[in-house]
């Protein structure tokens, strides 16, 4: 049986489901003219409606998007299904954003007729802020073009529109972190950093650490102000105030960190007096000020490297020859293959102000050493190859170095640390310098005695409320604290005494602001009922207690806290969950722990933790308006804070000197090529 549409033929018997090129040739042959618009309409098979069938002997084409089914047995098919196509319920309407950001989760990311100019402008500045592009990337021609050709109606916008909308979206910002620090019950830690310009312009950089109502760690930039001279210690102090002042956080301040530049003893205290006008400080102000630990460090370690400065040349200096050609190169890994070495860590290059890359440079020339010794060998030109004895001082450099790469590890963590983690690497740091310096070994002797000065400063000035915070961990509590001062000063000692008395009068403050004042109790005693013969007798009953069992005393939520069993060390906890969920049992040390734990141990952003350098703003930046400049960086982090150095591998900005990871037919072919050449 046939079915005759406008000369469409379609058997009875057909397949159920013909193919889309089948349906143009039918009409093409029955329509034969204006193929090109044929060829258009065709096309939205392939889209809405990619498969076709017949039943009963009527045309039938269901919606790819939607799922309906539709009639097609009419003259007016085409117009029929081109219209339900442009307004099918099932086809995306997605905003850019939205498209965006299903496209980054593994979705296909599909053209949407929706176009807002909102979000467009948006989703620029995001860019820009993201990648740190100049503000003129929005003039340049290709950027045009490119939005041009991905949508028509697309409004082009300028630099000076682009500074419009930056500083609009700055203010937006700015009342939504004020009305964070505002509902955060806790108190608010600092750090303050200073950045200068290529135009010797000076900025301050202030940064807000807290634990906010949900119990999670935030870091937010508040400022990032342009400082006009006088660059002394007086200006600098109002500055701040008046700073802290606008965000209204002068009287909830717990801690700020400060680096060397500007932890002296004179702003400190001069800073101090100021911000504690309202005698707001919690221990006197003994936890106001604590200098950025990873500076420390990298003095520290930057000494010992000078040290041993000699060695250190040795190998950059035989790193930079397997460099300097690709022959060299070669040569290298033939000598890495006849030792029998895996090749494929390969070589580091160092950066010389940044001290990490000096350590895994040195690690890894420290494995491939007997290949340098070969290469010693075989290649007449190379006259860089450290001695048994300097291979031996690498050695024990990269041991000692490798305990103060863990714990700026720490601070280079991807979302800042909570201050808990600190206290077991640094105690190990603190007894490493003490076995080394006590040890044999003259050179390493002399190494940690150098470094140990400089750290044990630190450490008497500081370790307390690193201990103070490591006991609010329920894996360690004051019993790793009192085992760690016992390692290192001996059992009962006064160090461990004046951690606990810290501890005690620390708590004591947060209890008495949390207890009711006595008019907000009621009388709920029974005692004005009783006769004096019964009053006596239940007398009588206290004082036999008293005397049997000692005065009652009720222990505090500190020394519940303490007394109770610790959870299994090696266990991994939320340590912010934790209290979380123990804020209602101990309601008084949980308000310690959110302040202790969100304290700062370091002023310096992840990409400055192993890095000598100062800050400086780059070329770019330095060109900005202040207003523009605070606003760009302000918005940055507020858009991408957490997610800035997500995944972050700090070995990223070391180069690879070799390519080890070579086959040996590659190498081969390589040399083939070499000795043609040459």
């Amino acid at each position: 049986m046939e079915s005759e549409n406008n000369g469409i033929s379609l058997e009875s018997n057909a397949h159920p489901l013909e193919q889309n090129d089948e349906i143009q040739q039918t009409y093409e042959k029955t329509q034969g003219k204006n193929k090109r618009k044929l060829s258009s309409q065709v096309s939205i098979f392939s889209e809405h409606f990619p498969k076709k069938s017949s039943i009963d002997g009527k045309a039938i084409a269901k919606c790819k998007q939607c799922g309906i089914v539709l009639n097609c047995d009419s003259k007016h098919e085409i117009d029929t299904l081109k219209r339900y196509s442009e307004n099918c319920a099932g086809r995306d309407t997605r905003d850019i954003g939205q498209m965006i950001s299903s496209n980054q989760h593994g979705s296909v990311l599909t053209r949407s007729s929706n176009f807002d100019p909102e979000k467009f402008r948006e989703l620029v500045i995001g860019a820009i802020l993201m990648h740190n592009l100049p503000l003129s990337f929005v003039e340049h021609s290709g950027s045009r073009d490119l939005w041009s050709y991905l949508h028509e109606d697309v409004t082009l916008i300028s630099s000076n529109t682009l500074k419009a909308h930056m500083i609009k979206m700055h203010r937006t910002g700015r009342s939504k972190i004020k009305y964070l620090l505002e509902e955060t019950p806790g108190r608010i830690n600092l750090t303050f950093d200073l950045w200068n310009s290529i135009t010797t312009d000076i900025y301050i950089c202030v940064i807000a650490h807290f634990v906010d109502k949900n119990w999670v760690l935030q870091k937010r930039i508040l400022n990032f102000s342009f400082m006009l001279p006088p660059y002394n210690g007086v200006a600098l102090i109002e500055k701040v105030y008046a700073l802290l002042a606008e965000w209204g956080i002068d009287s909830k301040l717990f801690s700020v960190t400060l680096d060397n530049n500007l932890a002296t003893n004179a702003f400190v205290e001069l800073l101090k007096v100021n911000l504690n006008v309202r005698k707001a400080f919690l221990g006197g102000g003994k936890v106001f000020h604590l200098r950025c630990f990873a500076q420390v460090l990298n003095t520290i370690v930057q000494d010992s490297l000078k040290v041993g400065d000699c060695v250190v040349r040795k190998v950059r200096e035989s790193v930079q020859y397997v460099k300097g050609s690709q022959v060299r190169k070669q040569k290298f890994l033939e000598c890495v293959t006849l030792m029998n070495l895996n090749a494929k860590g390969g070589l580091r290059q160092d950066v010389p102000n940044r001290w990490n890359s000096t350590f895994l440079m040195l690690e890894r020339a420290l494995y491939f050493r007997m290949a340098f010794s070969h290469l010693e060998i075989s290649d007449s030109n190379y006259k860089y190859c450290p001695s048994k004895d300097e291979w031996e001082r690498v050695e024990k450099l990269c041991k000692l170095l490798a305990v103060f790469y863990d714990i700026t590890c720490v601070f280079s963590r991807t979302k800042y640390p909570t201050a808990n983690l600190f206290f077991p690497p640094m105690f190990i740091a603190h007894s490493t310098l003490q076995e080394h310096m006590s040890g044999q070994d003259v050179y390493m002797q002399y190494i940690s005695t150098q470094m140990f000065a400089q750290f044990e400063k630190y450490w008497s000035d500081f370790s307390w409320i690193l201990a103070i915070a490591v006991i609010l961990d329920p894996r360690y509590k004051i019993h790793f604290v009192e085992w760690s001062y016992g390692k290192l000063y001996g059992n009962d000692s006064t160090q461990f005494k004046n951690v606990r008395d810290r501890l005690f009068s620390l708590y004591n403050e947060y209890a008495v602001k949390a207890s009711p004042t006595p008019s907000s109790f009621n009388n709920t005693s029974d005692e004005h009922t009783l006769t004096e013969g019964k009053k006596d007798f239940f007398e009588e009953f206290d004082s036999y207690a008293t005397i049997k069992f000692g005065a009652a005393t009720q222990k505090s939520q500190l020394e519940w806290y303490l007394s109770e069993p610790r959870v299994e060390r090696t266990k991994e906890i939320n340590i912010l969950q934790f209290w979380k969920e123990n804020q209602y049992r101990y309601p008084e040390l949980a308000a310690m722990a959110r302040d202790v734990l969100s304290i700062p141990i370091s002023a310096m952003a992840s990409e400055f933790a192993f890095s000598v350098g100062g800050k400086f703003l780059d070329q770019h930046r330095s060109s900005l308006k202040p207003e523009i400049l605070e606003a760009t960086v302000c918005c940055k982090d507020w858009l991408f804070g957490e997610a800035e150095h997500e995944d972050m591998d700090l070995n990223v900005i070391i180069e690879d000197i070799v390519n080890l990871d070579v086959s040996m037919e590659e190498v081969t072919s390589a040399n083939r090529e070499v000795e043609v050449k040459e």
